[in-house]
């Protein structure tokens, strides 16, 4: 009984060795798309256009770079050794494995579209901001749109792992079985996948086509709104393993919410102000030179990011407030020890 036991344990981990073995094509995949969108763009002058045979393909790279991060992230956690010990450590089921590479891959694309923004602004805002367009933001904006293609997927892979098999238990054939599972999750989670597709549609036909000739001095702020995206990613994985009532979670709860105000709210006005200062005019007369366009575009953008702050705002109050009890009931336990 013993000698198969051990069988049974050592026929497991050289399971596992075998599934880990993918992790580095998958890997290695994601950096050959990255390489393969450098090449793509590297005889591009600063200014010049990318044209819909470029585009394609950067989009058919994106589409490629993030599902192979996301499930190279997946892999590493379930089946290596020091993500089996994570896992185990913080308790944590397949769904929220998923989740956390979900998370993973979206500092990852908010890293890149910081980048972008930054390339954009440092190059178009020093010389004529109204005209001056880097060939970057066009550029991202076709292999970015990927990103929110692939995170329906992405979410649709973590909610199914929540959901349990027995609600669907009668159904036997599988493809209908998955038609059902596709259909209750496009269902539950219409708003956010509406609001993805919205924003890989809309925000890359605005970048792209629909700009009516700005330049890239405003879509650079644009971009610049993925900035506490990161810290929203690590909020939710800090929740994910236990650590919510930590300092950590304080801290980068108070990052979010202020990196948030400043790139996805207060900016907004800031690039208004800045076409206002180009065309030698005051805030509100910029407001409606504005073309009506620009002007849909900024109200779509902005009114979500306001009722996102304030319901962010309202819960950081309410973590403060109760960290502020805890600490204070601890105080008074010490001191009735004390008395003791």
């Amino acid at each position: 009984m013993h000698k198969r036991s051990q069988l049974h344990t050592i026929n497991y981990f050289k399971n596992e060795e075998k599934k880990a073995r993918i992790i580095y094509p998958l890997l290695l995949s994601a950096l050959a798309t990255l390489f393969a969108s450098y090449l793509i763009l590297r005889e591009l002058e600063w200014e010049e256009h990318v044209s819909i045979r470029k585009g394609v393909c950067l989009f058919t790279s994106g589409l490629l770079f993030f599902p192979c991060l996301f499930l190279a992230l997946n892999n590493i956690q379930i089946h290596t050794h020091k993500g089996r010990k994570f896992i185990r450590s913080f308790k944590l089921r397949y769904s929220d494995v998923y989740d956390i590479s979900n998370k993973l891959v979206s500092a990852v694309q908010a890293v890149f579209c910081c980048l972008t923004g930054l390339t954009s602004i440092q190059y178009s805002c020093t010389r004529n901001i109204l005209k001056t367009s880097h060939y970057i933001s066009e550029a991202y904006a076709w292999f970015g749109a990927a990103y929110f293609f692939y995170d329906v997927w992405s979410m649709y892979k973590v909610w199914s792992a929540k959901v349990t098999q027995q609600k669907l238990e009668g159904v036997k054939n599988q493809i209908l079985l998955k038609i059902m599972r596709l259909t209750a999750y496009l269902t539950q989670n219409f708003m956010i996948v509406f609001h993805h597709v919205f924003i890989g549609c809309f925000g890359f036909l605005v970048i792209t086509y629909l700009r009516g000739g700005l330049g890239d001095c405003f879509f650079g702020y644009i971009y610049l709104m993925e900035f506490s995206t990161p810290f929203v990613s690590f909020r939710g994985i800090l929740s994910k393993i236990g650590l919510k009532k930590s300092r950590w979670y304080v801290v980068n709860g108070l990052a979010m919410l202020i990196t948030f105000f400043i790139f996805r709210v207060a900016m907004f006005p800031y690039v208004v102000n800045l076409f206002a200062q180009s065309i030698n005019v005051d805030f509100f007369t910029a407001v409606k030179k504005l073309p009506r366009n620009c002007l849909i575009s900024i109200s779509l953008l902005l009114f979500p990011q306001i009722y996102w702050f304030l319901l962010m705002a309202n819960g950081a109050v309410h973590v403060l407030c109760i960290k502020e009890k805890s600490e204070k009931l601890a105080e008074n336990n010490n001191l009735k020890k004390k008395t003791r």
